[in-house]
């Protein structure tokens, strides 16, 4: 999966795209069966680019058989101003969030036992 991220990314940064936010949502369920498979990994991808490229994309995205279904949505200014707020929203909790660490392991002390003969 990370490979198939990795070219539609450079894909979009070849013809003139700007990356804005990617986040990988993980492997889900699918609703229904797509062509025997149950579940798949979902990523999101937010750009700018030409609109006219938004056509060569999804026929890329079409001619590769690991994307089973992609959706490709023009935002409009409240649906921008919510993406950046969710983003910033995700980044606080994230950056609030206490991180989990390790225990300190335990020192064991080898001990001598001495045997009489």
């Amino acid at each position: 999966m990370k490979e198939a991220v990795a070219k539609y990314t450079q894909l979009i940064r070849d013809n003139g795209g700007e990356i804005v936010y990617e986040e990988d949502w993980g492997l889900k369920q699918l609703a229904y069966p797509i062509q025997h498979k149950t579940s798949g990994f979902y990523y999101l991808i937010e750009f700018k680019a030409d609109p006219a490229f938004v056509a060569t994309l999804e026929t890329q995205y079409h001619r590769d058989e690991r994307i089973l279904r992609y959706i490709t949505v023009t935002l409009d200014q409240h649906a921008i101003a919510y993406a950046e707020h969710r983003r910033q929203t995700r980044a606080a909790k994230a950056a609030a969030a206490p991180k989990v660490e390790e225990a300190p392991k335990a020192e064991v002390e080898a001990e001598e036992i001495e045997t009489e003969e």
